[in-house]
Parts: structure tokens; C-alpha cells; sequence
């Protein structure tokens, strides 16, 4: 019976004291705009950031490069949703982004590739691009990070590392489409933002069998350099494509949403043609890892220890009900009326009519605390000790 009792101890262990995050996920909805959705006359979609405004709407930045369905812009939104459910989400306005002397990007040529937007501490909106890989120097366009008004103007740009631009897509430098998919703004105001997938430089990237390091990278807000810089470990891909399907299985790390100065929910995403999308949302942390910034390649670098990993919740083809897709944006949501705050994704839906702009809002709740915890392992211990005592059949119960 002895060993009755330490099973009962290591589940519960397993269940309450050895879980790292302070927080679990509960799936409140999911609702969708249809791909066609047009505001004033030009297409919704391809949303892949979104961040929650101070007066409560959303802005969501779309993907759309220019040359596809329209001018490079950004949205304002509203998400209608409750404990009980996601209601709707309404456009209230549509914005584009300027170019450094004013102008708008062009609309019939690839200029940008926008992939994230988030609030800054001032009021402005940051905002990340891959950049458009060309084998034609001239028409070949450096990812960056900026800062932008709410009305789409200029402000500035950070100076990102030059290890992330593109080369020659070959050797070294920036993977085409594969940089600057995550931003996130910690409290004390740092800019993060991370490759989606490892640098050329940096090993291949993700398979079926092997995993690849991407680098998360902090920009100061003051002098707009960049900063320390630590390796994440994407995993390997988890499902293979159908068979025939036109391209093969991938996964990347498109969001990041920081929780704290170091630690933050990483969305990672994979795809597999004809079978469907993974999601995963992991707890990361930068404490203790190793700075990389100064590291020319992490192809088989030693001594470098990546950021923590752990897996909150992981979503495979379908969730609950709900065939998941290809998510790209993570934002906080409102506070419910319970206290409890909410999680907001939302999906790229890439213009394609097989596809739509899905949101998924989650309510945020608090696990045991660790006084808890330690209550009720004192408690399974002492059944452990009074079950060893001398004078007791060990079968005792």
C-alpha cells in the first residue's frame, strides 16, 4: 500500500505542484468573417496581428503586401463576446500605412509583407514586415520594425540586427517570408519581435524530424537599437502533409504576447496540406538564457541555452468543435465580469475561399496557489508517514 500512497502523491504533484504556469485556458468561442468580406470596397483579411486599443476596440494589421487586394493597411475592430460566448466582430474603420516621405505603399506592387501590430506605451501602434525577398536587388524590400501614428504616418524605425536581412537567400541572412512575424511590448516598455523561422545562417529550418532555433530579439524603445537576443527552440513539425498535396508540412513561430519583462505565450503554428493546422500556445522565458546577440551562427553553437519551453495548450486540426486554422494573432482581451481576463486569436485566413477570418476568444483563470499546493502534498505526506509508523500493519489503511 505504500506504493499506493506515492502514486497518489506523484499524480498530484503531476496535477497541482509541478505546473509551471500560474494560469489555464478555458475556450469561451469562436466566430468568423467569411473570405469576400469587403469594407469600403476593398477586401478583408490576411489579418496577421492584433492588439487591444485603450478604448477597448482592436487594431488588426492585414498581410496583404500590396499588388494583391489592395493598398498595405491596418483595421479597427470591435469583438462582441462574453463568458458565455463569441457574439461578432464588427470593422469600424480601415487605415493605411505611410512610407517615411508620406505616400501610401503602393497598392499594384509587393513593397511590405506586414505581419504584426501592437500599442505602444505613448499611444502610437509598432508594427513588424518581412520584407519582400527579390532576386533582383531593386526590387528587394529589408524587413523592419516601426513605430506609426494612429492615422498610418511615419514616426521612426528601430534598428534591427543586419543578420536578419536578406542576401541571398541562400547562404546567409534573412529565409524569404521567414522574419519578422512576432512583436510583443514588455511592461517596462522593451519592443520584442522574432523570426519566424531560423535564419539561413542559423541551420535549416523546421521538419518533420528535427526542430530549428529562431532568435527573440529586444529593441529599446529610447534609442530604438536593438539588445539582448535569446534562441527559441521551434519544435519539429508534428504532421506530415496528405499525399499529393501541392507543398509540404511546415511550422513557425508567428506571435509572441509578453506576460512580464522576461516571460511571455509564444503561439507557435504548423501546417500540414490536406490534413490541417496545429496550434500550439507556449509559457517561454527569457531568464537564464543564454544572450545570442553576439553569436554569428547557432548552427551547432555550444554552451548556448535557449529560452524555457513549456506547452499550455495544444490544438490539433480540431479543437472542440472548431477546425482550427491558420492562426497568426494573439491579443489580451477584455476583463470579464467575473475578474477573470481574456485571450483573443485570430487567423490569417490568406484570402483563400476555402478559408476564413476566424477569432477565438479564451477566459484566463488561476490555478491553485502554491500555499495550496503545499496544504495538500503536507497532507498526502503525512498519510504517507502515518502509513511507515512503527506499531502500524503496513497494509493499514
Amino acid at each position: 500500500m505504500k506504493h499506493r500512497a506515492l502514486l497518489t502523491l506523484a499524480l498530484a504533484c503531476s496535477v497541482f505542484s509541478c505546473q509551471a504556469a500560474d494560469f489555464q485556458l478555458r475556450l469561451i468561442g469562436s466566430t468568423a468573417l467569411p473570405t469576400g468580406t469587403k469594407f469600403q470596397g476593398v477586401e478583408f483579411g490576411g489579418i496577421s496581428g492584433l492588439d487591444r486599443a485603450a478604448d477597448g476596440s482592436y487594431f488588426a494589421i492585414s498581410d496583404d503586401r500590396g499588388g494583391e487586394r489592395g493598398t498595405p493597411r491596418f483595421y479597427k475592430l470591435h469583438l462582441d463576446y462574453d463568458a458565455s460566448g463569441f457574439k461578432a466582430v464588427t470593422i469600424d474603420s480601415q487605415t493605411t500605412m505611410k512610407r517615411p516621405d508620406g505616400s501610401a505603399f503602393p497598392s499594384n506592387a509587393r513593397t511590405v509583407d506586414p505581419e504584426s501590430i501592437r500599442v505602444a506605451p505613448n499611444g502610437n501602434l509598432y508594427w513588424s514586415s518581412e520584407g519582400n525577398w527579390n532576386a533582383n536587388p531593386q526590387l528587394r524590400y529589408q524587413p523592419f520594425v516601426r513605430e506609426m501614428k494612429t492615422d498610418g504616418s511615419f514616426v521612426r524605425e528601430f534598428n534591427t540586427p543586419a543578420m536578419f536581412n536578406y542576401v541571398d537567400n541562400a547562404t546567409t541572412g534573412g529565409r524569404s517570408n521567414k522574419l519578422f512575424e512576432a512583436l510583443t511590448v514588455a511592461p517596462n516598455g522593451t519592443v520584442w519581435t522574432a523570426n519566424e523561422d531560423a535564419l539561413i545562417q542559423d541551420g535549416n529550418i523546421t521538419s518533420l524530424s528535427k526542430g530549428s532555433t529562431v532568435r527573440v530579439t529586444a529593441l529599446n524603445p529610447l534609442t530604438g537599437q536593438s539588445g539582448a537576443q535569446y534562441a527559441y527552440q521551434l519544435p519539429p513539425i508534428p504532421v506530415d502533409a496528405a499525399p499529393g498535396a501541392p507543398f509540404g508540412p511546415d511550422n513557425g513561430l508567428p506571435e509572441l504576447l509578453a506576460l512580464s519583462d522576461t516571460r511571455f505565450l509564444a503561439v507557435e503554428r504548423a501546417f500540414a496540406s490536406g490534413v490541417g493546422n496545429t496550434i500550439r500556445l507556449v509559457l517561454t522565458d527569457t531568464t537564464g538564457a543564454t544572450d545570442v546577440s553576439g553569436i554569428v551562427s547557432l548552427n551547432g553553437a555550444n554552451g548556448v541555452t535557449p529560452m524555457s519551453r513549456e506547452v499550455l495548450l495544444e490544438m490539433a486540426i480540431q479543437y472542440q468543435g472548431i477546425t482550427l486554422d491558420n492562426v497568426e494573432a494573439i491579443s489580451w482581451g477584455k476583463t470579464l465580469d467575473n475578474g477573470n481576463r481574456t485571450l483573443v486569436l485570430a487567423v490569417d485566413n490568406n484570402f483563400a475561399a476555402n478559408q476564413s477570418t476566424q477569432f477565438m476568444a479564451f477566459e484566463v483563470s488561476a490555478v491553485p496557489e502554491p500555499q495550496s499546493w503545499a496544504l495538500m502534498l503536507a497532507g498526502l505526506l503525512g498519510v504517507v508517514a502515518r502509513r511507515r509508523a512503527p506499531g502500524r500493519h503496513r497494509d493499514a489503511v
